[in-house]
C-alpha cells in the first residue's frame, strides 16, 4: 500500500489513492472514488463514488465530496466547507439523476465553512472566504464573498490579496513572490511587469 489509512478509516475496495496520500480517522472513500498523489484528507472526511481529487489536494476535517464533484491539483478544502449535488433537494423526492456536476480548478482555496452550491465552476486560484455561499462560477483569481458570494478581489497563485480593480485594467506584483499578474477585460492572468 503506497498511501497511508488510519486504522479507523473506511477504504472501499476499488478506491483508486496516489501514492503518499494521508488520509484520517473516521473518514470514508468509497468505490470508484479516485484521488491523487500526496493528498490529505483529515477527520470525519466522506469522498462518494466517481469523485475525482487531483494531486496535492488538503481537504480539511468534516467535509464530504459528493458524486460529481472534480477537484483538479492543488484545491484547498477548509474545515466543515460544504458541497451540494443536488440544486433543488427534497426528501420525499428522488433527484439523483439531477446530480449538477461542479468542477473546482487548479490550486482554488474553499474557506472553512463556506458552501458550494451545484453547478458551478471555480476557477483556477480563486479563493472563497470563509461561510461564502457560491450560486455561480468564478473567475480565476477571484477572491469571492459574503452571502451570497460577491467579488470583492482578486488573489495571486501565493494567496496574497492582489491591488488590482475589481473591473477594466490593471497590473500587480504579488507582495510574497514578485510574480506580475494582469487585470484586461475581466480576466486576470500571470504577466510580466516591467521594474519601474
Amino acid at each position: 500500500m503506497s498511501y497511508n489509512a488510519h486504522v479507523t478509516a473506511i477504504v472501499d475496495d476499488g478506491a483508486r489513492i496516489g501514492d503518499g496520500t494521508r488520509i484520517w480517522h473516521w473518514t470514508h472513500v468509497c468505490k470508484d472514488a479516485e484521488i491523487g498523489r500526496n493528498c490529505t484528507l483529515g477527520q470525519n472526511v466522506f469522498v462518494a463514488g466517481g469523485v475525482i481529487i487531483g494531486d496535492n489536494c488538503k481537504i480539511q476535517n468534516n467535509v464530504s465530496i459528493y458524486e460529481g464533484v472534480v477537484l483538479e491539483d492543488d484545491v484547498f478544502c477548509g474545515p466543515s466547507m460544504v458541497f451540494t449535488n443536488v440544486y433543488n433537494p427534497r426528501s420525499a423526492i428522488s433527484r439523483k439523476h439531477e446530480f449538477r456536476p461542479t468542477r473546482i480548478r487548479r490550486g482554488a482555496t474553499l474557506g472553512a465553512n463556506c458552501t458550494i452550491i451545484c453547478g458551478n465552476d471555480i476557477g483556477s486560484y480563486a479563493f472563497i472566504a470563509a461561510g461564502a455561499v457560491v450560486t455561480s462560477d468564478v473567475l480565476d483569481y477571484a477572491l469571492m464573498a459574503g452571502v451570497p458570494a460577491r467579488h470583492a478581489g482578486w488573489m495571486s497563485e501565493h494567496g496574497e490579496r492582489l491591488d488590482l480593480p475589481l473591473s477594466g485594467e490593471g497590473a500587480a506584483l504579488c507582495e510574497a513572490t514578485g510574480i506580475g499578474y494582469r487585470l484586461a477585460n475581466g480576466v486576470v492572468t500571470r504577466s510580466e511587469i516591467p521594474k519601474p
